[in-house]
């Protein structure tokens, strides 16, 4: 256990090469195990002292002082639609970093760190119960693994506003309301997906999305097909997640970059990680922009900041042969 503790801080800079490290642990003494993306992950502390505050929902049990914050401690397994964890004293909080806040997941004990390729991870089975709350599996020592759709569990203990400023709104709506290019949104995660949607959808584009970045490559090849020279005669913009089932946003980005008719589309890459994003690693594959989901301004402002240079910049060279 002291190894897992003392390491996680240490490994979180693995990016790129579609590997993730996933830290594993479980819910009370349940026979289940899940899975949280280590480059998510602050510090991993045995559960401390939580201060109850009244108005709290039930699955903030508390808050706690750590290193100088303030930061709510969410119990996993009561937002996930199970017993609340017990014996506090003897569980641990995973403390990180999402959509630029800070949060404490309560749990009841942390096992290990696995590398594994994102070719390994796979959409959900669909069902019932906690299926609900994962937004991967995997299989690991011939046991399946669980890997939590965070984004919709903080949506739903603290919702975020999707509405972008009227300033805004009425500045960008000039500019990409002439545009008639399609727009591309490549999310696993369908509360993050359908936040996107919404955030967007006053400005008038027409959407395609894509579960994830083998889904989105493949729909990007298909519609390429049909154009005569480069697919943005018809899709201006993809907004890619990074951290995906199957194919990582930065593999997509490659793969794009690297075939002949896709090689012009603009890419934006957003990613919950906020705080520990390496930007070289972004530019490496060949992004165009990055934004740290998720803030309707923010992500409104990329769109439009793209769609004004696709109509102005010329074709880009192959990045390597294929």
């Amino acid at each position: 256990m002291a190894g897992v503790l003392d390491s996680v801080n240490q490994r979180t800079q693995l990016v790129g090469q579609n590997r993730l490290e996933l830290l594993l642990f479980r819910l009370n003494n349940s026979k289940h195990r899940y899975g949280i993306n280590v480059f998510k992950v602050k510090e991993v502390l045995q559960c401390p002292r939580l201060t109850a505050l009244p108005g709290l929902r039930p699955e903030v049990r508390g808050i706690a002082h750590i290193r100088g914050e303030t930061i709510s401690v969410i119990d996993i397994s009561i937002a996930t639609g199970q017993a609340p964890i017990d014996d506090l004293a003897n569980r641990f909080i995973i403390i990180t970093e999402y959509n630029r806040s800070i949060q404490g997941f309560l749990v009841g004990s942390v096992e290990r760190i696995v590398n594994l390729n994102w070719e390994q991870i796979l959409p959900p089975p669909d069902g019932a119960g906690d299926t609900n709350y994962l937004t991967a599996v995997t299989e690991i020592d011939g046991e399946i693994v669980g890997v939590l759709d965070v984004e919709k569990i903080l949506m739903e203990v603290a919702p975020s506003d999707d509405n972008m400023s009227e300033e805004l709104l009425k500045e960008t709506q000039n500019i990409i309301g002439n545009s008639d290019k399609i727009l591309m949104i490549a999310d696993d995660s369908m509360v993050a997906l359908n936040q996107i949607k919404r955030a967007l959808t006053p400005l008038g584009l027409e959407m395609m999305v894509a579960k994830n970045g083998r889904d989105a490559l493949e729909q990007l090849v298909e519609l390429a097909n049909t154009c005569e020279k480069s697919i943005t005669e018809k899709l201006g913009l993809l907004i890619s997640d990074i951290e995906m089932p199957e194919m990582d946003g930065y593999t997509l980005t490659s793969e794009i970059r690297n075939r002949e008719k896709l090689k012009d589309l603009r890419v934006i890459l957003h990613t919950s990680l906020s705080g520990v994003f390496n930007q070289a690693m972004v530019d490496n594959v060949g992004a165009d922009d990055f934004i740290a989901k998720f803030n309707p301004d923010d992500l409104a402002a990329a769109v439009e900041r793209n769609i004004n240079i696709l109509h102005s910049e010329p074709a880009r060279e192959i990045v390597s042969d294929k």
